[in-house]
């Protein structure tokens, strides 16, 4: 473990910088590089002007060059130690190598150590175009890792501790086992402990998935970070601080986080080759021209015009700006992208495992089915009793009268029977409305149509309640979790561009049965434990399936960390959007596909950008070696730059192209 944190911290190329850095650093770097180019004496040549001359006029390009080197090219070189250090060179080291010799090269000819032509205009625009890249690509994607601080969140600063003359307010870090503590309604639960007075119902949906608030009575465990219902219970401390279920869900998130391998981006492993390359031909460049007998100075030149020309400018735009570009995309379809390496691995997904509550379903009771002669009747009678009632049961009554134009009958007399449902008169008549208790109470019998609804939603682990008239049974409504209206389509999106769908939840197995019958996905997986989410993610990544985990809720953050691309439903905690590489910031699942949409058509730009960037390189090198000087031809610096900054042009153009895009 502590060996991959270590790596992890070790390839980080941006460890402790941050993009208002490189945003200062690039745009006074790019200020004192205008003055560099005017007064260099290649450009001058190159662009047939004569500069302004006055006293020292002359080495202004040194002076601001020396100044930029330090100021802006630093940052370069401590990148180039780390990667060297970890022994993958990559961007960062082929920057270094081609500024610091650039720097000496130029310092040598300006203090007449050498004769040549200096490279102060090429140092200064090459580290200036570098910062603006890397400012673009820092300030697309902030990978701010807050999922542990988001956590720690959700427990309360204070509780209420019993004394023997009442309750006192202490806070939560002062609560020790065996303390006695006051939850009110609607108040979160602050550590682990047992009921011992009081009868409520808890959300536990946060670390279970869970979709059903749990009964807590006497005896009954209580997790911290779960909110209380309408009750008042008293509970007494079992466990604290590290020891809580919550504090356990922290350790989970921060070991997968530690533990996640770096993605090795694209421009990193080009610029790895070419600085092998560079090596290579500034070698190959000494020997040939030394046996051809040339002075030291102009295989010097060489060697110091192949080292420059190997740094592509181009390859340090190529990226960041597809980069700039898809995010803003995505956060235009909806699409938060918080690491960049998520977005790159998308389009390789073999699977998408959803997670139910909240991401699949609503997460909320909704009424899922209606067993009667006559439908809208029998709503119409139900939303009429429960149209003053706050239970949540009632809620999804009225709901569903509403959404299908049905008007709630008049009723009056209302009263809740606690625990078993409600009653009101509808005219002259009293009907009734509730679960089994209330059918034992009124001494009647269920038809057998009922009796195989009543069993197969059961089956479906749905909550069945009847209406009844006096003694009557007038028919059931099913209520369960209701499934989103969108997700039909998500699944099917993803399941015609060929990955496999799965779910895994808290849930009863019945209730997950039933979900994944209606999305039409064979494989589910229920009443897996909170801490267990990341298994069912190992599992399905034992056959080199590379897994997209989409969740919401406190309870799936290890298991997004864990997966090869982490997904957070907006609509979710902090936590699990802290701990996903990408954020929808709807709740509709269908932006799932459309972020393996953008992660291809992202990836095509990079690839095509990289040949771009790195073609140019691999002919610029040996004409700058002097491959072709038999035929009277070498790549002087100065054109090799006007060709750099070509390909500079079009690889900013051929990004630009990403824009036209669909999602």
């Amino acid at each position: 473990m502590e060996h991959s944190h270590h790596d992890q911290h070790e390839h980080d190329k941006h460890a402790g910088h941050n993009p208002d850095m490189f945003k200062q650093k690039f745009w006074l770097s790019l200020i004192l590089t205008l003055p560099v180019l005017y007064f260099s004496q290649t450009i001058q040549d190159l662009l047939g002007y004569n500069a302004v001359t006055f006293q020292g006029s002359v080495y202004i390009p040194a002076i601001l060059g020396v100044f930029i080197f330090f100021y802006g090219g630093l940052v370069f070189i401590r990148g180039a130690k780390a990667e060297l250090a970890s022994r993958a060179p990559g961007m960062m080291t082929l920057i270094s190598l081609a500024i610091s010799v650039a720097f000496i090269y130029s310092s040598l000819i300006t203090l007449n150590v050498v004769d040549g032509m200096d490279f102060w205009w090429e140092l200064a625009s090459l580290v200036t175009i570098m910062l603006l890249g890397h400012w673009l690509e820092m300030a697309s994607v902030m990978n701010a890792q807050g999922a542990l601080k988001e956590l720690a969140k959700l427990l309360p600063d204070e509780a209420e501790r019993i004394t023997k003359n009442g309750t006192e307010k202490v806070s939560v870090s002062e609560l020790k086992i065996g303390d006695k503590v006051l939850i009110r309604p609607g108040a979160q639960i602050p550590v682990d402990g047992t009921v011992v007075k009081g009868e409520s119902k808890v959300n536990e949906s946060m670390l279970t998935g869970e979709s059903k608030p749990v009964d807590k009575s006497k005896n009954d465990l209580l997790a911290a970070g779960t909110v209380n219902g309408s009750g008042s219970l008293t509970m007494k401390v079992t466990k604290v601080g590290g020891d809580t279920a919550l504090a356990g869900i922290m350790k989970l998130v921060s070991e997968a986080q530690s533990s996640k391998s770096k993605t090795q981006l694209l421009a990193d492993q080009a610029a790895a080759y070419l600085f092998y390359i560079a090596l290579l031909a500034a070698f190959i460049t000494a020997i040939g021209w030394s046996l051809y007998g040339e002075s030291s100075g102009y295989i010097l030149e060489r060697i110091v015009a192949v080292l420059i020309i190997a740094c592509p400018h181009a390859l340090g735009l190529a990226i960041p700006l597809v980069t700039a570009i898809s995010t803003s995309k995505a956060a235009g379809a909806g699409v938060i992208v918080r690491e960049r390496s998520a977005l790159e691995l998308a389009r390789n997904v073999d699977v998408v495992l959803f997670d139910k509550t909240g991401t699949l379903t609503t997460g909320e009771q909704g009424v899922v089915g209606i067993v009667a002669k006559d439908k809208k009747e029998l709503l119409s009678i139900a939303s009429g009793i429960e149209n003053e009632s706050e239970h949540p049961i009632a809620r999804a009554i009225v709901a569903k009268a509403k959404e299908m134009n049905i008007k709630p009958r008049a009723s009056k007399n209302f009263s809740a029977l606690e625990g078993r449902g409600a009653k009101a008169l509808l005219g002259k008549d009293t009907y009734f409305i509730g679960g089994p208790q209330l059918l034992k109470e009124q001494n009647t019998t269920l038809s057998e149509e009922l009796q195989s609804s009543t069993k197969q939603a059961h089956n479906n682990g749905q909550t069945v309640v009847y209406v009844l008239k006096g003694e009557s049974v007038l028919g059931a409504i099913l209520i369960a979790d209701t499934i989103r209206p969108e997700s039909k389509k998500a699944v099917l999106s993803l399941q015609n561009a060929g990955k496999k769908v799965a779910i895994v939840t808290g849930d009863s197995e019945g209730v997950v049965r039933w979900v994944a019958k209606e999305l039409k996905i064979d494989e589910y997986h229920a009443e897996v434990l909170p801490e267990n989410k990341s298994q069912v993610v190992e599992k399905l990544q034992a056959d080199g399936s590379k897994v997209a985990f989409v969740g919401d809720g406190v309870n799936d953050a290890p298991a997004l960390t864990k997966a090869d691309v982490g997904i957070a439903i907006g609509a979710g905690t902090d936590v699990a959007i802290e701990s996903a590489g990408i954020v929808l910031a709807s709740s509709n699942p269908q932006g799932v596909a459309k972020i393996i949409n953008l992660s291809k058509a992202t990836y095509r730009k990079m690839q095509q950008n990289l040949v771009w960037a790195t073609g140019y390189n691999v002919i610029a090198i040996p004409l700058a070696a002097g491959a072709l000087a038999g035929f009277g031809f070498v790549l002087s610096p100065a054109v090799g730059a006007i060709l750099m900054s070509l390909s500079t042009i079009i690889v900013a153009f051929n990004a630009q192209l990403l824009r036209t895009k669909e999602v």
